[in-house]
């Protein structure tokens, strides 16, 4: 009878061995989840180039509905690609890199240098589990100048029926206020929207946003542009194939009408 309580004890502390074990090294290889796509962070504007190297030497005077289009994008953009260079090239570079699985804390962190303008910076991205999102939170440490900063953070939807998610991003270590936040679905048939709505407390243009899409029209690229200040919406939609469009701004054309350009982008009266 002591022999088999003894089998049984061995045989006890065997399977909890196992357990344990085979536990241990499915949390050690937990795979992390998806990085939600570029598009979800960075805007395109590559349909709206400079009006110079598009036109070059011609009259730009005969493009102006084109050219009132571009000029309303260029704002975002720079705003894009020159105040927020920090966390756009942090978010960009994290698809360099692999996760590293934290079981203890049950997250996931991509952690790596990014160099924007000569300045090397510190980034550690961190996604964890909540429900049926996953929660990103970016910290960015520049030398002795500040460490850890929450520059920005968001959630992207586990489910691949109705990708999407948002984005916060605060303005900079000095400044650490909510400046822009990013809305961003993206669906398996090519369709897509981002929107950058401006949360900055007490700017007169809180509130105002610029909204990117795709669709699958003939037009089937758009920009709407609010303009807070004015209570103002600017809506473009053009032929990423053949580059002609419209635009309908009421504070600048006086009128709710369509103003178009062709396919050499000069101005035409609309069909």
């Amino acid at each position: 009878m002591k022999t088999i309580r003894n089998l049984f004890l061995v045989l006890g502390l065997i399977s909890v061995t196992t357990i344990f074990l085979t536990t241990g090294c499915k949390e050690e290889d937990e795979p992390a989840p998806d990085l939600p796509p570029q598009s979800s962070f960075i805007m395109d504007f590559s349909d709206f180039s400079d009006p110079i190297d598009t036109l070059g030497a011609r009259e730009i005077a005969t493009y102006n509905n084109w050219g009132y289009s571009y000029a309303n994008v260029v704002v975002w953009n720079t705003l894009l690609t020159v105040g927020l260079a920090v966390p756009v090239a942090s978010f960009v570079e994290s698809f360099n890199h692999e996760a590293v699985y934290h079981p203890d804390e049950n997250n996931w962190t991509w952690t790596y240098n990014v160099t924007v303008g000569f300045v090397v910076y510190e980034a550690e991205l961190t996604g964890y589990l909540e429900t049926d999102s996953v929660v990103w939170e970016m910290q960015i440490t520049k030398g002795y100048e500040y460490s850890d900063f929450l520059w920005y953070h968001g959630k992207s939807a586990i489910s691949q029926t109705q990708p999407g998610g948002w984005w916060i991003l605060r303005e900079n270590p000095a400044n650490p206020n909510d400046l822009l936040r990013i809305d961003w679905q993206k669906f398996s048939d090519g369709t897509a929207g981002i929107r950058y709505t401006n949360v900055r407390p007490g700017d007169p243009e809180n509130g105002g946003y610029i909204y990117y899409g795709t669709t699958l029209v003939y037009f089937d690229r758009f920009y709407d542009i609010y303009n807070k200040g004015l209570d103002n919406l600017t809506e473009i939609e053009w032929s990423s194939v053949n580059k002609d469009g419209h635009v309908m701004d009421p504070h600048h054309f006086g009128d709710e009408l369509w103003h178009c350009w062709d396919t050499n982008l000069m101005d035409i009266e609309c069909p």
